[in-house]
């Protein structure tokens, strides 16, 4: 083991940039990912164009607090209305539709007459593999939002933005690398990674799959212990990079090793040398010896990125839903999805 433990080198603080300096310096395209930020939503949401959305069923029925203008007040977006009062059908400018809630007994979508101005949005976060009976809801919807950057709303699990300020601190690093996991099955591709691996360095484990779950407020501080967390995703899908890389690792402080879509992929959201593909290497064996010789100075590069980014976690489907509106202007209104199966499966 060449890395110091339990004690770390402490990486430094540094001089945060302005963000035009920023991206005007920047070896990869950032531009082609970033949204745009709430004040310039609100600047580009016309001011005379007031829209209204209709959540027509909260996800995983976990309604939240929407009383007021809560896309101004929360995400400085304007002329935007959210509602989940189905009374107000006709009089909204957009209905999105949450995938999981299509599928479950008793749903029945809107039977009035649909007016042909309005938009219907397809909204899922969920990968190929767990998204089923697609084929019935092919022709019913204009829009798309999704994990997907190719989707009409595109809404990623997190993302990289301007560093607004100079700290960043990481714990002191006690072991080497974590894993948190509930959802654990044979046929999974990590498990198989996983069970190949571990035979040359032990990992330790977390989450309901290994009987030590974590509290919420645990997960960060326990994995920020890590040097290394296997940010393994469920299915490898494209643009499938989901909270495990986002949260887990990057709010943690703890390097990514990844097992995902391909290594190009994650790079066009992230700087390549923040973290390692298990495609990297020809073996399990070569990136469990990888890992165990590295030194302090080969492991501080990975935060490089850190000098000028932070990370922006969505996780409040409200803030995705206020996103609609500062997307509608730039939509086209007359698209239809005639085969939704065919494109959230293809490609992926």
């Amino acid at each position: 083991m060449v890395l110091p433990m339990p004690k770390v080198h402490r990486l430094r603080n540094y001089m945060a940039l302005g963000s035009i300096f920023v991206l005007l310096g920047l070896g990869w395209n950032i531009q082609s990912v970033l949204f745009t930020s709430g004040s310039e939503q609100a600047m580009t949401t016309s001011q005379d164009v007031y829209t209204t959305v209709l959540i027509w069923h909260w996800p995983f029925h976990h309604p939240l607090n929407i009383s007021g203008d809560v896309c101004l007040d929360l995400y400085n977006i304007k002329n935007c209305k959210l509602t989940d009062n189905r009374d107000k059908l006709n009089l909204s400018d957009v209905v999105v539709f949450h995938h999981r809630e299509l599928n479950e007994k008793g749903h029945y979508m809107p039977t009035d007459p649909r007016n042909p101005a309005q938009m219907w949005v397809w909204a899922n976060l969920e990968s190929p593999f767990h998204t089923k009976n697609l084929g019935k809801w092919n022709n019913v919807f204009n829009w798309t939002l999704t994990y997907r950057e190719d989707s009409d709303i595109f809404m990623p699990y997190g993302q990289l933005v301007p560093k607004l300020h100079m700290q960043f601190n990481t714990s002191a690093k006690t072991s080497l690398l974590t894993w948190a996991v509930s959802n654990y099955q044979q046929t999974q591709k990590r498990v198989q990674f996983f069970k190949e691996f571990s035979k040359y360095l032990n990992v330790d484990v977390y989450g309901k799959a290994s009987k030590k779950p974590l509290c919420s407020s645990c997960l960060l501080p326990t994995i920020s212990r890590y040097y290394f967390y296997l940010a393994l995703e469920n299915s490898v899908h494209k643009d499938y990079i989901t909270e495990k890389l986002w949260k887990n690792s990057f709010l943690a402080g703890s390097v990514p090793v990844v097992l995902g879509p391909p290594r190009e992929n994650y790079e066009k959201f992230i700087p390549a040398d923040s973290f390692i593909h298990v495609s990297d290497f020809a073996s399990a064996k070569d990136l469990a010896e990888f890992l165990k010789s590295m030194n302090i100075e080969h492991y501080e590069r990975y935060f490089r990125w850190r000098q000028e980014y932070d990370v922006k976690i969505y996780n409040d489907w409200r803030e995705r839903f206020c996103l609609i509106c500062s997307r509608c202007p730039h939509l086209p209104k007359d698209k239809v999805y005639s085969n939704l199966e065919g494109w959230f499966m293809g490609n992926s």
